[in-house]
Order: C-alpha cells, then structure tokens, then sequence
C-alpha cells in the first residue's frame, strides 16, 4: 500500500506539472498573440526572450560604423574628406593630399563639421538614410560597402569581436558564429603548374571555366584531382591553415569567456578566377580540418548576380563536392539563393539552391530566397525537410538587397514544408539592425508564425549550428531553464 500510495503521490505532482505548464504555455500564447501586432510591446517581449544563436553573421559586416570611426582616429590610415576614400600613410607616416589623418581632422575642424563627417562615414558604410541620399541600386551600395571600410574593419579583430560579443549577451543570445575574413592561399611563384606559371595558371582557368560551362562532371573531377595533389604538394596549404587557426585560437583567448560561447567559420569569396578560388577552397577546408575546435565550418560568399558568381556557380558547387569526399567531417553553410525576380533572367534562377543542397552538399543554406523559382521546388523542399538542410533567414537584409518582404519572401514556404529555419542577422553594422528586430518582423509580418514556432526557430539555432556536440546539449539545457524563468517573468508582469 505503501508503494501504491507513492506512485498516486508521483503520478498526481506529474500530472499537476503537466497541466502547469500547459496552462502555462497557454497563456504565453495568449499573450503573444494579443501584442504581436503592436510593435513597441512585441520588440519589449522579443528584447527579453532568450534567442539561442546568430548562424549568419558576418564580422566585418556586424560591427558598427562608429567602431570603425573610433579605430581609425588611433590608426594611422588617412581619409579623403571629399571621397570617403581610406589609404594607408606613406613611409614617413604622413598623408598625401588630398588625405589627411581622422585625428587631424577631429582637431582642426569644428565640432559640427566633425559631427557631420562622422555622420556621413556613417551613411557611407552602411544604410543609414539610403533612401534620402543614394541613387545606386540597393543591392549596389549594400555590397559595395565592404570595400569602402575594409581598410577599418580589420585594425582592430579583438576589439570588433568583443563588441559583438557584449551585444549578443545583451540580446539575450547563448551563442555566435561569425565569418571572420578569407582564406586566401598565395598565389603560385615558383613553377608549381608549369614551366612558366602566368601561361599555365591562365590555361588551367580557361579549362576549368570550359568544363563549369560544359558541366562535364568526369573531366572535371580528373583535373581536380591533379590539381588537389599539385595544390597540396607544392603550395604552404597546411601551414597557411595552421597559421590562421593560430591567430584565431589567440583572438578566442582573448576575447571569449562567461555568457556567451563563440565559434568561427572560415569563408571564400565567389570573385576570384577558378584556380585561385579552388586553392582558396582547399585551404579554407584544411584550416577547418586542422582546428582544435574553434573554426568549426567555411561558407562560401559575395553576390551571386556577379558574372563570375553566375558563370562559375555549378563550378563552385563542383569544388565544394571534391573537398567534401576529401574532408568528409568538415561542416559547411553556402549562400545560395540570395536573388529574386528581375535580378538575373528568369532561367537564371532555376538552380542556386538546387545545385547547393544536392551537388555540393550543404549542411546549411543562407538565405535560400529564390527558392519559389528554382526548378522542381516542392521536391527540394520535402527533400531539404527530410535530410535536414536548415535555412538561414535574414528578413532585414533580404528586403534591402532584394525588396523581398511580407508575402514576397519565402519563410512560409519553408516552413508549410518543415524546413528547419534559423533566424539570423547576417549584417547588423550595415543593416543598423539586430537579432531581436529580426525576431520582431518575423512575429509582427506573420500571423501563422506561433510563439511555439519562434520557440523552435531559437532551438534550431542550436541544434543546426556547427559548434561541438557536448557544448551544444550544455546550451540547450540552460536555454530551457532560460525560457522558463523568462516565461514565469513575463506572466507575472504582463498587463
């Protein structure tokens, strides 16, 4: 009788939990509901919700403009006050004219000229009250910003990523992983593809744009595989990837700790001729390789509209498969699907994600906006449902770049099929946004996303991210108890 009346006893506190919870979850749901329309209470419920992670975010991309601004009046770069133009001191340390130093300029100029040079830098980087001041495309100016402050962006990694790091605690976030700069390998000076390289390097990147153009798959694959053994034999792969993890693993020294864990991913750039870009690509895959565990994946990047993109894309999606079979345990994420209607002709459209997900093998998707165009898309979907291929949505930055928004955009596709998605920022320094305002349009454009599915979409930013098994169940343990604390918060509070 005794063990009879323990196990009612057990069952009866099991059930009364039961029921709490689902009271509980319930009235979150109410609640949700009643102020998801009004954007000032919905962005007060977002800014304390525990978010999980940002998958899709780009260093030199997510820190602010004023960061920048501050780097460079302790820099010795110069800047063209007419141009915005940044360049690098000449022997003596000094600037040429028309360039002239920040700090200089901070001190001969009055304070409202100063202000409203800042203020452009400002506008200049980023988008920042494009509408009243650009005429280039959106598209145009947003990509275009990377080259306006590269100069900036890298005088200070430690001091960027601790920003994004302070932020994304801020923001109630457990987790980031950001794309640091390229990988790039040197290029070839010394016989590696020939007798006279510039010839040789030339007649192996027409080859290899021949054969892209032509998809021949088994040629291809025969001359990769010459090129990889040449690549590996005669170039510093190795050592060029131990020395970016080097420097990576002593930038997460010195930046990473409580609150918040950090992980990195590698990245190529789409624009380079083929043969640089797949050197680029193998190093980038052996650096990943060759990481104690703090570059945990690579990602493929730049405008897909771009001619090279778009001429070499299948190409890419080539190298990526050949680098796989070689490094089978490297994780990646591609852009993919970062174009919409009139962007590229209408054929053009057809294969971005498709190519991505079955030829290359994506573990993830960014953006994966084009996905209504591409070709067989209800069979992409299931089958990006079923593997899983996670898709990485930047609602911000795909309505600036693309003008894709509310119906336009494809998050309900994706999730009618099951895809898992992940909310992410991709740009928040250029975008002048941040991961709850990503949250706040997703809830506030789309009735038919639930609390319980932004719930989910916090969840799968953990469970899809690249970061170590063991790491990932200790977030997703406390991003429970997170919840649950933030959910009794908001209850007892709300009016």
């Amino acid at each position: 009788m005794r063990y009879l009346s323990t196990a009612i006893s057990s069952l009866f506190i099991f059930c009364f939990l039961f029921i709490a919870c689902q009271i509980n979850a319930q009235t979150i749901d109410a609640y949700f509901e009643k102020i998801r329309k009004n954007e000032s209470e919905l962005t007060a419920f977002i800014s304390q919700m525990p978010k999980g992670g940002d998958l899709h975010n780009h260093y030199s991309g997510a820190v602010y403009g004023e960061s920048y601004i501050k780097w460079l009046l302790d820099s010795g770069l110069c800047i063209n006050i007419e141009t915005l133009e940044l360049a690098k001191a000449d022997n003596t340390g000094s600037c040429n004219a028309p360039f002239s130093k920040l700090s200089y300029l901070n001190q001969s100029m009055s304070s409202a000229d100063y202000e409203a040079l800042k203020y452009r830098l400002l506008r200049y980087w980023s988008t920042l009250e494009y509408d009243q001041l650009h005429t280039d495309s959106r598209a145009e100016h947003f990509f275009t910003t990377f080259s306006k402050f590269n100069a900036a962006s890298g005088l200070d990694f430690e001091g960027g990523l601790k920003e994004l790091k302070q932020r994304a605690i801020a923001e109630k976030l457990s987790y980031l992983e950001v794309m640091l700069p390229n990988i790039t390998c040197k290029k070839p000076n010394k016989n590696v593809f020939g007798a006279n390289d510039d010839i040789a390097v030339k007649n192996y990147n027409d080859r290899l744009v021949a054969l892209g153009i032509n998809q021949n798959q088994v040629l291809l694959k025969n001359l990769l595989d010459s090129l990889y053994k040449r690549i590996q034999d005669s170039l510093p792969v190795k050592a060029t990837a131990d020395g970016t993890n080097a420097w990576v693993d002593g930038l997460h020294k010195s930046v990473d700790g409580s609150g918040l864990a950090m992980r990195y991913l590698a990245f190529v750039s789409r624009n380079t001729d083929p043969l640089q870009m797949f050197m680029n690509t193998i190093t980038a895959f052996e650096t990943v390789s060759r990481s104690k565990g703090n570059i945990v994946g690579l990602n493929i990047v730049s405008r897909e509209d771009g001619t090279i993109s778009m001429r070499d894309y299948w190409l890419h999606m080539q190298m990526f498969k050949f680098c796989h079979a070689q490094y089978p345990n490297v994780k990646y994420s591609m852009h993919a699907g970062e174009l919409t209607g009139g962007m590229v002709p209408p054929e053009e459209l057809k294969w971005h994600i498709n190519w991505a997900v079955s030829d290359a093998g994506a573990n993830r998707i960014g953006h994966g906006v084009d996905i209504a165009y591409e070709k067989d898309n209800y069979q992409l979907l299931n089958y990006m449902s079923s593997k899983p291929v996670p898709v990485e949505i930047n609602l911000l930055s795909n309505e600036f770049i693309l003008g894709v928004k509310n119906d336009k955009h494809p998050v309900l596709l994706y999730k009618r099929f099951n895809v898992p998605i992940v909310i992410s920022t991709d740009d928040p320094g250029i975008s002048r946004t941040s991961l709850t305002e990503q949250y706040v349009l997703l809830a506030k454009r789309y009735d038919e996303v639930s609390y319980q599915d932004i719930k989910k979409y916090v969840y799968n930013s953990i469970q899809y991210s690249f970061m170590e098994e063991a790491l990932k169940q200790k977030i997703t343990v406390d991003l429970k108890e997170r919840f649950s604390v933030f959910e009794e918060y908001i209850l007892s509070n709300k009016r």
